[in-house]
């Protein structure tokens, strides 16, 4: 466990200290100015709650329910039944990382001061995530409309020391055991508080980040396994040349093709076409290559930006503001996120799409210039990577699906009261596996990419260096090179743990320089 703290405040966080608590669990802790302004906002909902005037998530009910009054006698189990209502979850455990950044990013916002909650509960929550204990939270709950309702009442839930949660061993037990054994006493909650808690877009913006973390090392990968390709089927690298990308100035498109041509510096493949097989021009998917990248590069710097006004938000229903009101809103519709999501689901599709081409390409002998079939030791006998190319286009296939929109649809709720919702949390999930795909196929083009690329040395052509350290670096991390037909499986697992675990950027930075 990483013993870096990361200090909550009152002006949000940043995405590098989400991903810090989510994956590498980082300590928490609140900040001085964060705990006063917890008990300045608790005074102004105490003061509330003693009036005989109705506050909504004060002294009301919920949604649909809220007309009616509730009683003095009634409200802590108003609070108690909220959350146990609502943690209403089904289907399959969400992983832990996830539920880590759904309950720190709920903290983020418990801490601002505009929710009503007392110190002692965002104190218990920040001790609930340093003690390694995640609550179990399910597949399907949430419409990101009122928040992620259901994931974030699984977390509330076990804060009150009910329900599952996974120990920092990995056990599942009773939540109440977790905490006795942890030394944290379960919260009992008070007004606004079991509502404050389980309002928010967190669930969503969590996975944004950690999608937005992965993928910016999956782009700067792809854009070295299409100069790879281009290198392999001996392409020309002058389509890569700064004046050319000037003239149309999408940063995300200049810094793909600079990654490009740094990878491609030294090369001795590139170039031929006026050898044996004259072209003019190469194929789209190899000449087009830093415009598609670099598109998404610049889907990932808007959805950056996005995520980070999200960060700086504080998002509950009701809230309580500096001049000590405490007004109904509607900053918890999870549209702004739910659109980005989608945008990524898009682009990383059609980046998995051109991979997949390229590979395509390279194996066909037709059009690959020279190389064998199937990058075949001898073909016929040997298949070469003809299935590694029909596992990538069943993985592009359903990148494709992955791809429509879930902001798109809305299904009324809460009779009728919520009748419009962004479904931001499945446009989540399936960005997901959008990005757990998408490594899979870089994998697969950088598994082909390199054995074409040493089929070319073996010819005498000499690669970049670049080139050749990824291919050693590769072929270190156990994903072999050419040769007679073998159990394919395991080399492109390996070659798809190297890209994802960002093994490929490393491999080839020193010779490069930093990569974008």
């Amino acid at each position: 466990m990483d013993m870096h703290t990361v200090v909550v405040g009152t002006s949000g966080t940043t995405a590098e200290d989400v991903v810090a608590v989510a994956r590498h669990g980082a300590r928490v802790e609140l900040s001085a100015a964060a705990v006063d302004a917890l008990a300045a906002a608790r005074l102004i909902v105490d003061a509330l709650a003693a009036k005989p005037e109705p506050v909504y998530g004060v002294s009301t009910g919920f949604g649909a329910l809220a007309s009616r009054h509730i009683s003095h006698e009634l409200r802590a189990q108003l609070q108690r039944n909220i959350v146990r209502s609502h943690a209403a979850g089904m289907g399959p455990r969400v992983e832990r990382e996830v539920v880590r950044a759904l309950m720190f990013l709920r903290l983020k916002t418990v801490a601002s001061g505009h929710t009503g909650v007392r110190p002692e509960v965002a104190q218990t929550m920040a001790d609930l995530l340093n003690a390694g204990i995640t609550p179990v939270v399910h597949e399907y709950g949430s419409l990101g409309c009122s928040g992620d309702l259901a994931p974030l009442s699984h977390c509330a839930l076990t804060l009150m020391g009910e329900g599952d949660a996974e120990g920092p061993d990995g056990t599942v037990r009773p939540a109440g055991e977790l905490l006795a054994a942890h030394g944290i006493a379960p919260v009992e909650l008070a007004e606004k508080e079991g509502l404050a808690l389980l309002n928010g877009t967190d669930g969503m913006l969590g996975m944004l980040i950690m999608a937005l973390a992965d993928l910016k090392n999956l782009y700067t990968s792809a854009d070295i396994t299409a100069a790879l390709s281009l290198e392999a089927l001996l392409g020309t690298d002058k389509v890569l040349a700064p004046e050319l990308h000037a003239i149309r100035p999408h940063p995300g498109q200049g810094a793909s093709a600079d990654n490009m041509l740094r990878v491609l510096a030294g090369s001795g493949l590139t170039g031929h076409h006026q050898d044996d097989a004259p072209r003019v021009q190469d194929a789209y998917s190899v000449r087009c290559a830093p415009q598609v990248n670099g598109a998404g590069r610049d889907t990932l710097d808007h959805a950056a930006v996005v995520a980070g006004r999200e960060l700086a938000s504080s998002v509950d229903n009701p809230v309580v503001l500096p001049d000590g009101r405490v007004e109904s809103n509607g900053n918890f519709h999870g549209a702004p996120v739910a659109y980005v999501l989608d945008f990524l689901a898009i682009v990383a599709a059609d980046l998995g799409s051109i991979c997949e081409r390229r590979t395509d390409r390279l194996l066909d002998k037709n059009r690959s210039h020279g190389l064998p079939p199937f990058l075949a030791d001898d073909a016929g006998v040997d298949s070469g990577l003809m299935i590694a190319q029909y596992t990538q286009a069943a993985l592009v296939s359903e990148m494709k699906r992955l791809a429509v929109p879930a902001s798109a649809d809305s299904i009324p709720s809460s009779a009728m009261q919520e009748d419009h919702v962004s479904m931001g949390w499945s446009a989540a999930r399936k960005l997901r596996t959008a990005v757990d795909n998408l490594a899979r196929i870089v994998a697969v083009e950088l598994y082909a990419a390199t054995r074409a690329v040493e089929l070319r040395a073996a010819e005498g052509l000499v690669p970049a260096p670049a080139s050749q350290a990824a291919v050693a670096a590769l072929r270190a991390a156990g994903a072999e090179g050419p040769g007679p037909d073998r159990f394919l499986a395991p080399d492109l697992a390996a070659a798809d743990t190297f890209v994802r675990e960002g093994r490929l950027v490393a491999a080839v930075e020193p010779v490069t320089g930093p990569l974008a």
